[in-house]
């Protein structure tokens, strides 16, 4: 049996802080790149039908999510606990304000966990033989991942980082070498010259309308940068190490999107790649002929197992983090030798699985995505409030440009909320009606608490 962990690799809460930089830019790369990048470039050269303007999208989305990592990097720095976006909340606006964040974190973790589960489990169910598949392989397969990965995280943060670390690698390295390839191959230029004929420029209204249903589109992808604040307890170093893997994540999740946009440009005409469903997949196509869909759906794998790493990780440190502040039971704050919060690993999987197995996501994922939405802007508020109220708080990061640069962050954010409500007003609705069932449990739990401390 291992011997426990030297007492300056543990935190006050019982995490280790044993995390660097390293483990930070793989958290954020891992928690940002999933599938959404083979299928995105499609959708926003349908909108915008140039180059310039579609790379421009690209670039513009890359600076609105860099803009929001120098944001939250300060509050990072700052209150370097276990969480997320909770802690910001809870510092600036009370216990109540930061459960209503908690709750609503760790839902949209768990209902993001169980839809990527189950894309994997549809992706792997295409590999097995028609003639044995059977309508719910592809659940078991996805219940087969949810439990993989949790007892990578039972062993401990020091086994999960080290995966994460890797599964990013491998990521970045299939994403870098499909893109390097695609430069290789000829470019499209003469048939794109003859198909640009047919393509319709967008102008006036057209164009600012394409725009901004492009940016939402681009924007959407780069969602999960934020991923490391989830651990800011367990790095070794956090007021150094979470600026660099927040800021530098957004970076080299930036220059990877555009290197693969510009990849998709090189080698297919404007025309095909805006009604590319899967545009990724066309241009491995035109590099491995009948092979290509197979390779894009092992891109694609790769990714979606980074993404789940993550959510396993970060989505128990929510529960931790409520918990050690007594907005939760007690035993959800129980950490194992390796610096596992168990119970909360436990109950967060078991969550996932279930809503796998229910198998209807067309209105979890519209809730999913509100709730994401929100949560950023949750942490501007604070950050903004904190500045005002608490001009003492210790600031080993301060945010560049403040206050035009959570300013602007805050605007996108309600725009992009407010766009939610008008697309999706029922999902938007119902998530709103859960975030007031969990107001309304951690009311009944604040009660109970006080009645038995009492």
């Amino acid at each position: 049996m291992s011997s426990p962990p030297p007492p300056e690799e543990r935190s006050s809460g019982g995490l280790l802080s044993v995390l660097g930089v390293a483990f930070g830019l793989a958290g954020s790369v891992g928690g940002t790149i999933g599938a959404g990048i083979l299928r995105t470039p499609g959708l926003v050269a349908a909108q915008l039908a140039t180059a310039p303007l579609v790379l421009g999208a690209w670039l513009v989305g890359g600076l609105y999510a860099l803009l929001g990592a120098i944001c939250i990097a300060e509050l990072a720095a700052s209150l370097p606990r276990a969480g997320g976006w909770y802690v910001y909340a809870e510092q600036a606006f009370g216990r109540r304000a930061g459960w209503l964040v908690g709750w609503t974190d760790w839902l949209a973790h768990c209902i993001g966990l169980a839809w990527v589960a189950t894309t994997v489990g549809e992706l792997l169910v295409e590999w097995i033989p028609a003639q044995i598949a059977a309508p719910w392989e592809g659940q078991v397969i996805a219940l087969a991942v949810l439990v993989l990965f949790s007892a990578i995280q039972w062993l401990g943060v020091r086994a999960g980082g080290a995966s994460q670390e890797l599964l990013s690698l491998i990521k970045a390295v299939a994403f870098l070498g499909l893109a390097a390839a695609s430069f290789l191959l000829p470019s499209a230029a003469p048939e794109a010259a003859a198909s640009d004929l047919t393509v319709v420029l967008p102008e006036g209204s057209t164009l600012w309308i394409g725009a901004v249903l492009a940016l939402q589109a681009v924007i959407t992808t780069f969602d999960g940068w934020a991923s490391p604040v989830y651990f800011a307890e367990e790095f070794s170093q956090p007021a150094r190490d979470l600026p660099r893997s927040l800021i530098g994540g957004v970076l080299a999740v930036l220059a990877l999107y555009l290197l693969i946009n510009g990849a998709l440009l090189h080698v297919l005409p404007m025309q095909t790649l805006s009604q590319a469903t899967l545009p990724a997949a066309d241009a491995a196509r035109r590099l491995m002929g009948s092979h290509g869909a197979q390779l894009i759906t092992a891109v694609a794998l790769v990714s979606l197992l980074g993404l789940i790493n993550t959510v396993v990780m970060a989505a128990p440190r929510i529960l931790f983090g409520l918990s050690r502040d007594r907005l939760m039971p007690a035993f959800l704050s129980q950490v194992n030798q390796g610096g596992t919060p168990v119970a909360a690993l436990l109950l967060t999987s078991c969550s996932a699985a279930l809503l796998v197995l229910v198998g209807s996501f067309d209105h979890l994922l519209g809730m999913g995505a509100f709730l994401y939405v929100g949560l950023p802007l949750s942490g501007i508020a604070a950050q903004l409030w904190l500045r005002r109220h608490q001009p003492e708080l210790p600031r080993p990061f301060r945010s560049w440009g403040y206050p035009v640069t959570p300013c602007v962050v805050g605007a996108g954010s309600l725009a992009f909320l407010a766009g939610a409500m008008v697309s999706d007003t029922a999902d938007s609705l119902l998530a709103i009606a859960l975030v007031g069932l969990g107001g309304i449990a951690g009311e009944l739990w604040e009660r109970y608490d006080q009645a038995v401390a009492s």
